[in-house]
């Protein structure tokens, strides 16, 4: 694809800063560089100088050329790296604005010139925008490695043998002096087909392990009234999240707070107490406890164990039964799972490696886990249909027509295809500047 027209941007964090970064792209890129640096760079060599504009100094700074098509977006790029100011960063955009065929980029331009160029498929463009957003070390590691293109060797792989079985088929129609294709071929295809079947199910189950890394571990605190949830939940965050009271029912919506647990994402929520109650908004709170619990990944289940309340809960995940106030306890655990004290801290770095361990358990893949989304599990689940359905044809022809839907459903999640629908919404997720 060629651009007609110069995107650029500030590419780097809210100012001031120690550094301001502007980036750009298109066929204007060397008129810039010219007019406002003096002359156009060596490939890939800073160069350091005064940035003037129509005569007046916007700053010194370094200027960077990056030709086309091997930059990041395939076409001429460049960059300016000034002081963070805010007064030097408005004068090189205005001044940027001013040249002929120059526009400030929408969001995620960059990269999507970048994929149309070929510079990148769409795996490793969602890979990008995870990484941005990545907050704790295994979301990086996940969005590294859906970029380092495991994901879509994986479905180009699978396209080129949809292809190979298509083209079999047609080439047995087209050739054979037969009325029908041989059995042989018909079993060979067969198997072939169960196969990448059987393939695409184990990674539409990887989905759910992927989410959980990127959106988070849900844990849910539940117990009666005064049990010491909320206090629980400031001892684990190491800072007052929620109210601590000992009138009961203080706490009657969801409180959350997010941690980093042995690398992963954990969303704790402190909810209200639960009891038999006529009063209509601790009712909501404790309908809003019950509904976290359903939806949590792993229920801790608080007791003081000085004045035990049983609760009846049914989680969805894991539950893990826990006895408060160990300061004041007599003896062991008993019939909990584990005893903490959120005022002295025993038991609250025990209580952190026994969630690491159920998310642990949760993600069983590992380092091996895919950067799977939703997006690609669509894809797969048409085209597993159209291999099922494929299966039970009883004409060649037909099961040729279904492997060509499954070829194009998955080279859909790589970007081969109409896949116009999906750019807005993938790039528009992404910051400007990038």
């Amino acid at each position: 694809m060629r651009s007609t027209d110069t995107i650029f941007a500030l590419s780097t964090g809210r100012l001031p800063s120690g550094i301001a970064i502007v980036r750009m792209s298109g066929p204007g890129v060397r008129t810039a560089l010219e007019v406002l640096a003096g002359a156009v760079p060596r490939p890939r060599v800073a160069r350091y100088g005064p940035l003037s504009f129509r005569g007046e100094l916007l700053d010194h700074g370094l200027s960077l050329f990056f030709p086309g098509p091997t930059s990041v977006t395939g076409e001429d790029c460049g960059e300016f790296h000034v002081h963070g100011s805010v007064a030097v960063v408005k004068g090189l955009i205005a001044a940027l604005s001013s040249l002929d065929g120059f526009r400030l980029a929408e969001p995620g331009e960059f990269s999507r010139r970048g994929f149309l160029n070929g510079r990148m498929d769409l795996t490793a463009v969602e890979s990008l925008s995870d990484l941005i957003a990545a907050e704790t070390d295994q979301q990086r590691k996940l969005a590294l490695a859906g970029m380092g293109g495991k994901l879509r060797d994986t479905f180009l792989e699978w396209r080129a043998e949809l292809q190979s079985l298509r083209a079999r088929i047609e080439a047995e129609l087209d050739f054979s002096d037969q009325d029908d294709v041989s059995p042989d071929l018909n079993a060979a295809i067969g198997r072939e087909i169960n196969s990448l079947t059987m393939r695409i199910n184990q990674f539409v189950g990887r989905l759910g392990q992927a989410e959980l890394v990127r959106d988070g571990y849900r844990v849910a605190i539940l117990g009666a009234p005064n049990a010491g949830k909320s206090s629980l939940l400031n001892a684990l965050a190491m800072r007052d999240v929620a109210i601590v009271s000992d009138e009961a029912g203080t706490t009657r919506d969801l409180v959350e707070v997010v941690l980093e647990v042995d690398g992963f994402k954990v969303i704790l929520t402190d909810t209200a107490g639960i009891r038999e109650t006529e009063g209509v908004v601790e009712a909501i709170g404790i309908e809003r406890a019950l509904g976290a619990a359903r939806l949590a990944d792993l229920v801790i289940l608080l007791e003081d164990v000085t004045n035990p309340v049983p609760i009846t809960v049914k989680p969805s995940g894991a539950l893990l039964r826990v006895g408060a106030k160990s300061d004041l306890a007599g003896s062991g655990p008993g019939s909990y799972d584990m005893l903490v004290s959120s005022l002295t801290g025993e038991g609250i770095a025990e209580l952190l490696s026994r969630v690491a361990a159920q998310v642990r358990l949760a993600v069983s893949d590992g380092d091996g886990l895919l950067a799977l989304r939703e997006r690609h599990v669509g894809h797969l689940s048409r085209a597993r249909t159209a291999l099922q359905q494929a299966s039970r044809a009883d004409l060649p022809e037909l099961v040729a027509e279904e492997l060509r839907i499954a070829a194009v459903e998955v080279g859909r999640i790589v970007g081969i295809g109409d896949t116009e629908d999906l750019l807005g919404e993938i790039f528009s997720r992404f910051c400007i500047g990038k």
